[in-house]
Order: C-alpha cells, then sequence, then structure tokens
C-alpha cells in the first residue's frame, strides 16, 4: 500500500491517474532462475497472477516463473 500511494501521487502531480487491481506477493530466488507469485493484499484483494507471470516471463525469459492463489 505504501509503494501504491507513492506512485499514485506521482502521478496525480503528472496529471494521470491509476487504480490498483490487486496485490500478491513475489518468492525470488536468483540463484536458481526461480520466481513465484502467489498470495493477495489484505487491502487491495487479489491480483489476476497470471497477468503478472505472462509480464514477469517476458522480461525474464531465462527464469521459470510459476503462480498460485494460495499463500499470503
Amino acid at each position: 500500500a505504501d509503494l501504491y500511494e507513492r506512485m499514485a501521487q506521482e502521478l496525480e502531480r503528472q496529471g494521470l491517474g491509476c487504480e490498483c487491481l490487486g496485490g500478491g506477493r513475489l518468492s525470488h530466488r536468483p540463484q536458481e532462475r526461480k520466481i513465484h507469485v502467489y498470495g493477495y493484499s489484505v487491502g487491495f484483494g487479489r491480483a489476476d497472477h497470471s497477468v503478472t507471470t505472462e509480464k514477469l516471463k517476458a522480461k525474464y525469459p531465462d527464469y521459470e516463473i510459476t503462480w498460485a492463489d494460495e499463500g499470503y
């Protein structure tokens, strides 16, 4: 929430707006080249982790990237 609020304020100063569509967590294991997207935000609910995963796969094609709705 802290990051979102700071970014929303910065965007507002530039005449733009934003909306948080949910949250979650990342587990990053760089030595194994793995990222796991999971969980939810108490304040914002659960993001669509499949969207996050696809964006990460495009940016990090040499990583194994997975997701699950379980966990907090």
